[in-house]
């Protein structure tokens, strides 16, 4: 059903007065005015970001770029994965860009914010047709993804890797597949997810996993078991992201939790506020990627050792 808490962005707010109707998914197509995002923030160590796609169908409770959807007149909520806005020209604006004399070929991340392989990637090829524009330009490329689709590109991304550099990320934080569905009710099953990294991995593509979100009395206990998979997968080292709820994010995600862990819920929110000093998320730089207290201590302690122990600490 509908469900979007209200835009701090607009001036009125709709209430339903009967049960509101099912999302449907609805497709916008624009034309940007530009396809790479500069980032200024001095806590993250990329500059430019590229992302075909605004919204996304994966449907994730905790993702941050929720709020973004906002900006366009749009709900955090059901909005967020079901009103998707495809940039048609980004391959076209991406070569532009390589085509100025002031870039100087540096590395760019796909997606900075929504998935680049999100399933409507399947029909507009937005993100093979940046890459085949990267491959041109020789022009280095990290992924972060959830998706399965990736391994439509296994060749194209070989041949990035042997013309600049290509470095594929699995973002994976559940062991299991059930406990996933819940809170990434449209995002590839982690099963098929180690499938993908595997299968890039033999392929001769250079893979990591990122454990993202952890979230404190969730899947903090999962490290482990995420870690040991994602080496036997072939994944060359690992990383972990807190969980991040700015603005809206915050009601969404602690709606969805508590619909699909009413007994767990409150336990879970009790120990986000504790590794964030009492509040539910602290959007200072170098803060906001860390936690605190001795929950959070104790789970950065348990993924590097496994980190370590595995060899996953490049």
């Amino acid at each position: 059903p509908v469900e979007n808490p209200p835009n701090p962005y607009e001036s009125t707010w709709r209430e339903y007065l009967e049960p509101p109707p099912l999302a449907r998914l609805e497709v916008f197509e624009e034309r940007a005015r530009s396809i790479l995002s500069r980032n200024n923030s001095p806590d993250l160590s990329f500059r430019w970001s590229l992302n075909p796609y605004r919204g996304c169908f994966h449907g994730c409770a905790y993702c941050y770029a929720r709020p973004t959807h906002e900006y366009l007149g749009f709900g955090a909520g059901t909005d967020f994965d079901t009103k998707i806005v495809v940039k048609m020209n980004a391959p076209e604006l991406l070569r532009q860009a390589f085509e100025r004399p002031s870039w100087q070929g540096e590395l760019i991340v796909f997606s900075g914010d929504t998935d680049c392989y999100q399933p409507v990637e399947a029909v507009y090829r937005l993100t093979q047709q940046c890459l085949e524009v990267c491959v041109e330009f020789c022009n280095p490329v990290a992924i972060i993804t959830k998706s399965y689709l990736i391994l439509r590109d296994v060749e194209l991304l070989q041949e990035l890797v042997r013309r600049a550099s290509l470095h594929v990320t699995l973002s994976i934080a559940f062991r299991d597949d059930a406990t996933a569905k819940l809170v990434e009710p449209q995002a590839a099953s982690i099963s098929r997810r180690f499938d993908a990294l595997k299968r890039l991995s033999h392929a001769g593509i250079p893979t990591s996993i990122l454990v993202a979100p952890i979230i404190p009395g969730l899947n903090d206990s999962h490290i482990p078991d995420i870690l040991e998979r994602a080496k036997d997968c072939g994944a060359v080292s690992a990383g972990y992201v807190p969980l991040r709820l700015p603005g809206n994010v915050k009601t969404v995600f602690l709606d969805r939790i508590r619909q699909a862990f009413p007994l767990r819920a409150k336990k879970i929110e009790r120990q986000i506020r504790e590794t964030r000093d009492g509040k539910l998320y602290n959007s200072n730089f170098f803060e906001r990627y860390h936690g605190q207290g001795k929950i959070w201590e104790a789970t950065e302690v348990l993924f590097q050792l496994h980190q370590r122990r595995l060899g996953l600490d490049r």
